[in-house]
């Protein structure tokens, strides 16, 4: 349905940042609404942000309210997220999923659960050290 490759992790210190990107292949006149999760090492897929196919509603974890930014770009099939003022606790596998959802009633919908999405990209690993 929905193809999503991650890119833009790395590895920076405390206190920097970085942009993560999504590409999403996907057929013309679909719509789809976009999460960012992350696996940290040991650790249980966690919520990170959510955007809605208009871009009009999103919704962060807690964790990184403040810090992160998600926005998309549906003229070239783009979500993005800006991170700022990245701690150590950040250090996680990245990853951006999608739904399709039907823009005539549902272009505000933003989902936070994992259960939520049927299309998931590979990861992108994001590194901070102290």
């Amino acid at each position: 349905q929905v193809r999503m490759v991650e890119s833009g992790g790395g590895l920076v210190q405390a206190g920097g940042s970085l942009k993560l990107s999504c590409a999403a292949s996907i057929r013309t006149g679909s719509a789809y609404a976009v999460g960012w999760f992350r696996r940290a090492p040991g650790q249980g897929q966690e919520f990170v942000a959510t955007i809605s196919w208009n871009g009009e509603v999103t919704r962060y974890a807690e964790s990184v309210k403040g810090r992160f930014t998600i926005s998309r770009d549906n003229i070239v099939n783009m979500v993005y997220l800006q991170m700022e003022g990245l701690k150590p606790e950040d250090t996680a596998t990245y990853y951006c999923a999608a739904v399709l959802v039907d823009p005539r009633g549902a272009s505000t919908y933003a989902y936070s659960r994992t259960i939520d999405y049927n299309n998931w990209g590979q990861g992108t690993q994001v590194t901070v050290t102290s």
